[in-house]
C-alpha cells in the first residue's frame, strides 16, 4: 500500500515518505480541500488531518477507507485464491493486500491518460507539470489538482507544451475534461457497463484505460485489465484474449487478482 501510493504520487499535489510509510495529499470535503496524512503500518492505517471540525474529519475517514479499500474482507479473498496455482503463492506472501483506489475520480482519469504507454514515473512527472500549470496552490503548501474546467478551456498547444506530451495525448486529456464538464459522471457508484461505454466514446480512451478506471475508480471487485502488460507478464505473457479467459477463474475478485499480479511483478521486499 505504501509503495503504490509513493509510486503514483503527483509531484506538488502529494508528498510521500517511503521510509516512514507516510503519504500526504489533499482530499475534498464539503468545506474545501484538507491536507491529510496516512501512515501505513503492519495491521493498521493512521489518518491525521488539518481540520478541527468533527464532521469534516468523519468525511475524511470515510473517503480514506474507500480510497485504501480498508473495509474489504481480505481473508475471504485469500481463501478464494488459495488453491490457484498462480495466485495461491502470491496471496500467501501478501494475504492482506488491498485494491488501492483513487480518492479523486477526475484526477484518476487524467492520470490514467497521462500514464498510457509510459512508465509510472513518467506519468507522475506529466501529472506534476499539469498541476503546476493549471492547479491551485493551497495554504497547506500542496497544489489542488486542476479542475476539469481549467483543463478543458486551456489553449491546446499551451497545455501540450506545459505538460510535455504529444498532441494526441494532450487532446485526450482535454477530451476527458470536456466530457466531465459536459456531464460525464465518474462517480464510484456509477453502473460499470454504462460508464465503460461512455469512456470508450471519448476520443483517445481505449479498453485498457476504461478497464483500469473500473478497477481504481469504480472499485469494482471483479474488474480486470486483460490488456495490461505488467499483469500479463506476471501471468507468463499470455495474449489479451487468453488473459481474459484465464481471469474467469478468479471471479468475483478479479481486481484483487490484478493487484496481486501487479505487486508480484513490480514491488519487492516487505
Amino acid at each position: 500500500m505504501a509503495a503504490i501510493l509513493a509510486n503514483h504520487a503527483v509531484p506538488g499535489c502529494e508528498v510521500t515518505d517511503p521510509d516512514g510509510r507516510r503519504h500526504t495529499r489533499l482530499l475534498t470535503t464539503p468545506g474545501g480541500p484538507r491536507r491529510v496524512t496516512v501512515t501505513v503500518r503492519p495491521g493498521d492505517v493512521e489518518l491525521t488531518a488539518d481540520t478541527d471540525d468533527d464532521g469534516e474529519f468523519a468525511h475524511l475517514v470515510t473517503t480514506t477507507r474507500a480510497w485504501l479499500d480498508l473495509d474489504t474482507d481480505t481473508e475471504a479473498i485469500a481463501r478464494a485464491f488459495d488453491a490457484d496455482p498462480l495466485l495461491g503463492p502470491l496471496v500467501r506472501d501478501r494475504p492482506g493486500l488491498r485494491a488501492v483506489g483513487y480518492p479523486e475520480p477526475f484526477e484518476a482519469a487524467i492520470m490514467t491518460v497521462l500514464g498510457q504507454q509510459v512508465s509510472v514515473a513518467a506519468g507522475g512527472t506529466f501529472g506534476g507539470r499539469l498541476a503546476a500549470a493549471y492547479g491551485t496552490p493551497s495554504p497547506s503548501g500542496l497544489t489542488v489538482f486542476p479542475m476539469p474546467e481549467a483543463i478543458a478551456e486551456a489553449p491546446p498547444e499551451e497545455l501540450r507544451a506545459a505538460v510535455g506530451v504529444t498532441r494526441s495525448r494532450a487532446a485526450t486529456v482535454q477530451n476527458v475534461a470536456r466530457a466531465v464538464v459536459g456531464g460525464l459522471s465518474l462517480d464510484p457508484l456509477a453502473e460499470p457497463v454504462r460508464l465503460r461505454k461512455e469512456l470508450l466514446a471519448i476520443p483517445g480512451i481505449g479498453p485498457w484505460s476504461a478497464d483500469y478506471l473500473a478497477v481504481r475508480v469504480l472499485r469494482d471487485a471483479d474488474a480486470f485489465t486483460p490488456g495490461d502488460l505488467v499483469a500479463r507478464r506476471a501471468m507468463g505473457n499470455p495474449s489479451i484474449r487468453d488473459a481474459e479467459r484465464r481471469s474467469e477463474a478468479w471471479r468475483p475478485y478479479r481486481a484483487y487478482a490484478l493487484f496481486h499480479l501487479w505487486t508480484s511483478a513490480t514491488y519487492r521486499g516487505g
